[in-house]
């Protein structure tokens, strides 16, 4: 009987840290976001099957704001913070509140600008970006045959995996196998359909030649798709390329008009996020970059991934 009472004892101790974060505070950088909101429902979805309370708020793109929203958050003496920043470059700031605060913090998505200088409680879930970069540039390298002419859509520049994914691109286009390759342009989209769309009527206005487009993320490309489309200069050879493997995406791609995107595993992401905030909060060890690895989806995969995201 002793030895079952010890046993019962020590598996209690072990479960009552992972239970002990009963409120986790949540910071997303905007809810006008595809992928963030597949990201936002994940994380409230993991939380409630973890037994935790979250509280989700929306920065609107206002890094002001966000900072606000993360001092209410240390004012309501929640057990752990998750973030995902508006700018990268700010979170040097975000870093110190919650430290001070002895609050652990989570970054989610988003790489912080101080992540090689983040202490023990504070940790990052997310996917390499360069990955994601190099593996959507190689399929498109291989599609147009290792030389041609390429328009690069870019999010948020002030944006980490901005950066990163376009890196990614140019350095693959710098390699011997992809050496035919140029980059004829590039702008700044910041993630959004629209602004991918109006970009791409621009080039397409100026006769701008190309053969394939390279964007940071699905919802650009799906805007450049319909800037081709509505000034007729859509062919079924069209190559347009995004990341993160959206329902919208894989729809496109099911109509065969998206070629290549690349899957962000956003429930894991989320799922991962939840995890680690309420591992930090019961005191126990988490690698400080949990990476949640992309996969290239073409039209001969993309079945494997619907619903995923």
């Amino acid at each position: 009987m002793k030895p079952l009472l010890m046993a019962v004892a020590t598996a209690a101790a072990l479960v009552a840290p992972l239970a002990s974060a009963q409120k986790i505070g949540v910071t997303m950088a905007t809810f006008d976001d595809i992928f963030l909101n597949i990201l936002r429902n994940s994380m409230a979805d993991a939380a409630r099957k973890a037994g935790a309370s979250v509280q989700i708020e929306d920065a609107g793109s206002d890094v002001g704001k966000q900072l606000s929203q993360i001092q209410n958050m240390i004012a309501q003496k929640v057990d752990a913070v998750i973030v995902n920043a508006v700018d990268t470059d700010a979170t040097p700031k975000m870093t110190r509140l919650l430290t001070e605060a002895r609050i652990p913090l989570v970054y989610v998505n988003r790489k912080p600008a101080d992540f090689e200088k983040l202490p023990a409680s504070v940790v990052m879930v997310a996917s390499d970006e360069m990955a994601a970069g190099r593996l959507q540039a190689e399929q498109v390298c291989k599609l147009l045959g290792g030389k041609g002419s390429i328009l690069v859509l870019m999010g948020d520049l002030s944006n980490e995996s901005t950066r990163s994914r376009t890196k990614a691109v140019d350095d693959v286009v710098a390699g011997k196998e992809c050496a035919g390759i140029s980059i004829a342009d590039r702008r700044e989209g910041k993630w959004s359909r629209t602004r991918g769309q109006d970009i791409t009527i621009n080039w397409l206005s100026s006769g701008l030649k190309f053969d394939a487009i390279v964007s940071n993320d699905d919802e650009m490309a799906l805007g450049a798709i319909n800037a081709l489309k509505a000034t007729k200069k859509w062919t079924p050879r069209t190559i347009v390329a995004g990341i993160d493997a959206t329902p919208d995406a894989l729809a496109s791609m099911k109509a065969g008009d998206l070629k290549v995107t690349v899957f962000q595993n956003a429930a894991g992401q989320g799922a991962g996020a939840i995890d680690a905030a309420i591992r930090l909060s019961g005191k126990q060890s988490v690698e400080r970059f949990v990476n949640i690895p992309f996969e290239l989806v073409t039209p001969g995969n993309m079945a494997r991934y619907a619903g995923k995201n």
